[in-house]
């Protein structure tokens, strides 16, 4: 199986590499909406995180969804297309003076992202409208696809540092005013998580992040890569600083509640399929 997902995985990101971008468009709503039908638990995860959010069920917030997958997985397939010159086809930059800022205090950046428009076009188009960056990642559980993915990812010169051993090389990074990317709205495990309000409900959140950012210093800037339905393509939007303090549970929640309010903005680009209220807190169990 593992050999299988793995040619089938590059079969179909080859066809979209070669498609033109309208028919890309249709084959990757088919493969999103097939995806959909094949696993149901993952329509049924996101209409019960949908009313846990209290937004009900809702859904076009869920077809939405699916939709911001398929754009994903276009442009993921397109990377080896990708360049400086025509990079701005795929996105332009949004509140880049807080980047800049960032850069001349000499302390690295913290870019705090999630699974929101396109997580994956963002770290790549930063690489090649502004320079390189480092990225944290989780390993698939396919070694075959992950070690695909990873190189992938990279062709644009980014990065990339592996989750489980990622502490010490992000500090590096940080050292070096160095731009580090992280998802940080994922469900964390208990032993390794604190909670946090979010959409007015606990979430269990990894506590590594803001324990890096104490540590280093280094400026916190949300930022995500938001689909524009006016100009189809992207925008990178980086976000104010959000101050951290050392306090790390109100550093936390300090974070995710500006993610949530983007989240709000564009709910039909988040990936509500992800179980992210999974863990709960010992009282409720």
């Amino acid at each position: 199986m593992v050999a299988l997902s793995y040619a089938l995985v590059r079969v179909v990101l080859a066809i979209l590499r070669f498609a033109p971008m309208p028919v890309a468009d249709v084959i990757a709503r088919l493969c999103a909406r097939a995806f959909d039908i094949a696993v149901p638990r993952l329509r049924r995860a996101a209409v019960a995180n949908l009313e846990l959010a209290g937004f009900g069920p809702r859904p076009g917030i869920v077809d939405g969804a699916f939709e911001s997958l398929a754009r994903v997985l276009v442009a993921f397939a397109k990377f080896p297309n990708m360049n400086r010159a025509n990079i701005h086809q795929w996105i332009r930059y949004e509140g880049f003076e807080h980047y800049a800022e960032a850069k001349r205090q000499g302390r690295g950046v913290l870019f705090a992202t999630g699974h929101l428009g396109n997580w994956e076009l963002s770290a790549f188009a930063h690489a090649l409208l502004t320079e390189p960056m480092n990225v944290v990642v989780r390993p698939l559980d396919n070694h075959l696809i992950d070690s695909f993915v990873e190189r992938r990812r990279a062709l644009s010169g980014n990065r990339i540092i592996g989750k489980r051993d990622a502490a010490r090389s992000v500090l590096r990074a940080l050292k070096a005013n160095q731009a580090v990317g992280v998802l940080v709205d994922q469900n964390s495990v208990l032993s390794e998580g604190i909670f946090v309000d979010f959409f007015g409900v606990p979430a269990c959140t990894n506590r590594a992040f803001a324990r890096l950012a104490a540590r280093s210093g280094a400026a916190v800037i949300p930022g995500f890569a938001l689909w524009s339905r006016q100009e189809r393509r992207y925008v990178l939007r980086f976000y104010p600083p959000v101050p951290f303090t050392g306090e790390v549970e109100q550093d936390t929640q300090r974070l995710h509640h500006v993610i949530e309010q983007v989240i709000r903005e564009y709910p039909d680009q988040w990936l509500w399929i992800h179980r992210r209220w999974k863990t709960r807190p010992p009282a409720a169990s």
